[in-house]
């Protein structure tokens, strides 16, 4: 595997290499053994603590939520925008 390839891991290894490191086998082993990243399996860690959940949409805050939220209400409305010009231009020119 190159060092530019991103590996996937499913919630059932996230969980497994969790329950390793709360049941006492150091970071760095489990780190080393399964190749993992220091930042993902910390990622992991946090996650499993704070919802139990490792899927980022469970993880995220409700400011995060509403912005998304925002972001896709805004693309809507210039996409809504945009058609009425063109229709705009064509009724103008008959």
């Amino acid at each position: 595997m190159t060092k530019n390839q991103r590996r996937t891991f499913t919630p059932e290894f996230k969980e497994q290499m969790v329950k390793l490191y709360e049941n006492g086998k150091p970071k760095k082993d489990i780190i080393a053994e399964y190749e993992l990243t220091t930042t993902a399996f910390n990622n992991w860690i946090n996650r499993s603590q704070t919802t139990g959940s490792f899927s980022e949409k469970d993880n995220r805050s409700p400011e995060e939520n509403e912005l998304i939220k925002l972001k896709k209400e805004n693309q809507q409305l210039r996409m809504e925008n945009d058609i009425l010009k063109q229709a705009a231009l064509i009724l103008g020119r008959k």
